[in-house]
């Protein structure tokens, strides 16, 4: 016949067996899988990060803004293009470019219509309301472009007064400052959509002048009869690609896979292709 305490201490023998099975079980939890083809880079030292849909990233860009993003037989090129390309294939996904306009971009990309924005854009503290930004890729100024044919005396803004219009591109930060510089002075502001139909008002001497970004006006220019950048304006402003706040781990991916682009020179080559003539800014030289 069995002992009562015997019995017990198989029992506890059993009961704590059983524990330490679950215990490991427990201490064994398989990790989440990631889905490499849902916009997420794999590996552990590999920022992880989702896109709209899988494998690409959706870019919204009006296309039309020289030299950083526009279209040339029939595909898209630019300083922006090219940078967002290679920053995109450093973290193992697609571009797929979606023309919007500007004036509208930052929500739409806040709305979730594309994963980032492309294009040209000033970080600025309004901005900052509606959308993330990457860190800083590129120092901007603004100018003052105007018609030499017309108007030959006029060679900066302080030229501009009573009886002179000047275009601007709707949303711009451009637009921002002839608001705030200009307009109070009685100069007439005329808002575009976009940066070629104001260059080419004023080609045709319907406007006095135009201010914009120096360097899609530069390139604008160059293009254009007559039409001459007169004079840079130092705003302390800096370009940034922008993204939905929903999305931070994409910004902090696309500003990892930046901060490589630079240190390692590849940014100052795209960089002497588009400006040949300006020299690389230091903070943005290879390290």
């Amino acid at each position: 016949m069995r002992s009562k305490s015997n019995g017990r201490m198989k029992l506890a023998v059993i009961v704590a067996m059983l524990m330490l099975l679950v215990a490991a079980a427990c201490g064994e939890e398989a990790p989440e899988p990631t889905d490499p083809g849902a916009g997420a880079t794999t590996g552990t030292d590999e920022p992880q990060f989702e896109t709209l849909e899988e494998g690409t990233l959706s870019v919204g860009s009006c296309l039309d803004y020289r030299p950083f993003e526009f279209v040339k037989g029939g595909e898209e090129t630019g300083f922006d293009v090219e940078l967002i390309e290679e920053i995109a294939n450093r973290l193992g996904v697609e571009v797929e470019w979606v023309r919007t306009n500007f004036d509208t971009i930052f929500t739409a990309v806040a709305g979730g219509q594309f994963d980032a924005v492309a294009a040209a854009s000033t970080i600025t503290d309004e901005r900052l309301e509606t959308v993330d930004f990457s860190d800083p890729y590129f120092n901007a100024r603004q100018s003052l472009t105007v018609n030499t044919g017309e108007t030959p005396d006029l060679q900066s803004t302080d030229d501009l007064g009573e009886g002179d219009t000047v275009g601007v591109q709707k949303g711009t930060t451009g637009q921002a400052w002839a608001k705030e510089n200009l307009a109070p002075n009685g100069v007439q502001l005329k808002t575009f959509e976009g940066l070629p139909q104001a260059m080419t008002d004023l080609e045709g001497g319907a406007i006095s002048g135009v201010i914009n970004d120096e360097g899609s006006s530069l390139a604008e220019a160059a293009e254009r009869s007559g039409l001459e950048v007169v004079e840079a304006i130092d705003t302390d402003e800096h370009y940034g690609f922008a993204f939905s706040k929903e999305n931070p781990e994409l910004t902090e991916a696309v500003n990892g896979a930046l901060a490589e682009v630079i240190s390692d020179g590849t940014w100052e080559e795209i960089f002497k292709k588009w400006f040949p003539d300006l020299p690389t800014p230091e903070e943005f030289q290879a390290s």
